[in-house]
């Protein structure tokens, strides 16, 4: 007979109910919302879009249960999907020419300092694959910016011939900008993630019809980068690109519907998530507009990360059971 005195009585507050919300479940459904992306990337982009997709994945996932495995000798996490959508999201920042030693190189930073570093999953303030991009941004421009131009079924990986993004030609005012239909399309230079709208829009109805994500954080990006555009257009149309324009080109869609919407580092309450996303959103339009490069929705994700736990502080969800007054 079993000793009953060994058994332990575990006490929880209420309230019981599980959700059926699980850190697995949801990173699934972001690697689905993905998969139209991915397509679009691999028609474009042909054979470098897989090998750069495939090094990433497979350089994190390897990383994580490294440093989980050996350094930390804890329990490895690698069944919970994160480490594969990190690895996804990364390529995604990425041209599809990159060299696999560089794109390792990225994953290591995306894992190991923007992730593990601080503790793994749930407790990093800065999104990894934001981290890693970033990182070979500032170390490596001259491969980061040598975006291949979109041949369908390409063969090609490391001789691709390249060409300017759209917001390159608006920043320095050089070549003809894609039509509409490419730019929706994705028939544009530009990184594995950022050149079909219709693709990344289509991720978007899944995850909130999934109730993955809520409406707050994209809508309010997307809709302060319209406006703040939108406004400058009206007093300069000749200087400053149309609205339309800004929201389908470089990483605008694919930062905030996929990077900004990050569990750990964006805020927990509605009005904290709007706040947050009009903050991603003026800064990115600043750096785009003001600044000396084209693209700043990487920057401007990661500058709001920061301020998230302010945000938190400050603007805070309400408590359960608690009456409205």
């Amino acid at each position: 007979m079993e000793n009953q005195s060994n058994k332990t009585f575990v006490v929880s507050p209420a309230p019981h109910i599980h959700s059926g919300d699980s850190v697995s479940k949801n990173m699934r459904d972001v690697i689905i919302a993905l998969v139209p992306a991915y397509l679009a990337a691999l028609y474009f982009f042909g054979l470098g879009a897989f090998v750069v997709s495939a090094t990433a994945v497979i350089s994190c996932v390897m990383f994580e249960y490294l440093i989980q495995r050996y350094m930390l000798k804890g329990k490895t996490t690698i069944g919970d999907y994160s480490a594969i959508l990190t690895g996804l999201l990364l390529s995604f920042n990425l041209p599809s020419n990159l060299p696999i030693w560089i794109i390792i190189i990225g994953s290591a930073v995306a894992i190991g300092v923007g992730k593990m570093s601080y503790g793994g999953l749930g407790n990093n303030p800065f999104n990894p694959a934001l981290v890693g991009r970033v990182f070979l941004f500032l170390s490596f421009p001259v491969q980061m910016t040598s975006w291949p131009k979109p041949i369908a079924w390409n063969t090609k990986y490391l001789d691709a011939e390249t060409g300017a993004t759209p917001l390159e030609m608006i920043k320095h005012r050089f070549g003809e900008i894609p039509s509409t239909i490419d730019l929706w399309l994705g028939n544009m230079g530009g990184s594995l993630g950022e050149i079909s709208a219709i693709a990344l829009l289509l991720g978007l109805v899944y995850m909130l019809i999934r109730k993955t994500i809520t409406w707050h954080i994209p809508l309010s990006i997307l809709a302060s980068v319209f406006i703040f555009t939108g406004i400058l257009h009206l007093a300069n149309p000749e200087m400053y690109a149309s609205p339309m324009l800004h929201l389908l080109t470089g990483g605008m869609l694919l930062g905030a519907i996929y990077m900004a919407t990050d569990y750990a580092t964006s805020p927990m309450s509605k009005l904290g998530m709007l706040i947050y996303g009009v903050g991603i959103g003026v800064i990115t339009v600043l750096i785009r507009v003001f600044g000396p490069i084209p693209e700043g929705i990487s920057f401007a994700i990661l500058i709001m990360n920061a301020f998230t736990p302010l945000i938190n502080a400050y603007v805070k969800p309400k408590r359960f059971g608690e009456k409205r007054k």
